[in-house]
Formats: C-alpha cells, sequence, structure tokens
C-alpha cells in the first residue's frame, strides 16, 4: 500500500469521519485504491456526503454535474489531487 501523503490523510480522515465508517482508520485508506466499488463498499449516496464534508472543509463545490467526477472520485490521491489544486485557488 502507498504512503498518504499530509493531504490525503487529513482528506482519508474527513471521509472516515463524515461517513462513520467505523470499521476502518483513515490510514488503512489505500491512495491508490477504488473509492466505490472496492473495499470501503461506498456509493453514490456517500459520494453526496463527500461532496458535502469537502465542500464545508474546504470552501469549494464539488458538483455533481461535473463531467469529470468519475476521474475524481477514483481514488483517493485522485480526490485530494483534485482538492489541493482547487481549494489553492480560493
Amino acid at each position: 500500500m502507498a504512503e498518504q501523503t499530509a493531504a490525503q490523510s487529513e482528506l482519508a480522515t474527513l471521509i472516515v469521519e463524515s461517513l462513520n465508517l467505523e470499521d476502518i482508520q483513515p490510514a488503512q485508506i489505500d491512495p491508490d485504491a477504488p473509492l466505490f466499488g472496492g473495499e470501503l463498499g461506498l456509493d453514490s449516496i456517500d459520494a453526496l456526503e463527500i461532496a458535502l464534508a469537502v465542500s464545508k472543509q474546504y470552501g469549494f463545490q464539488l458538483r455533481s454535474d461535473n463531467p469529470d467526477n468519475r476521474a475524481i472520485f477514483a481514488s483517493l490521491r485522485s480526490l485530494a489531487e483534485h482538492v489541493e489544486k482547487h481549494r489553492a485557488a480560493v
């Protein structure tokens, strides 16, 4: 498993807390593993929860109509990169 960066670790904690994932520690989320359909078992409702939490935490919207959402939410790494890029622009 790849090591999480500080940004990925922060985001993993946000995901675990916002989704109340009791059996998963943030450090257990592999940055390159699929967020959806993988071992986390997340679904589209979870994606909405994550988007809401990211919006509150980082001050920008993850829009449901963004055509890049599949790529953005592909893994912790891709989501963290997207957050870092847009958070810096705020």
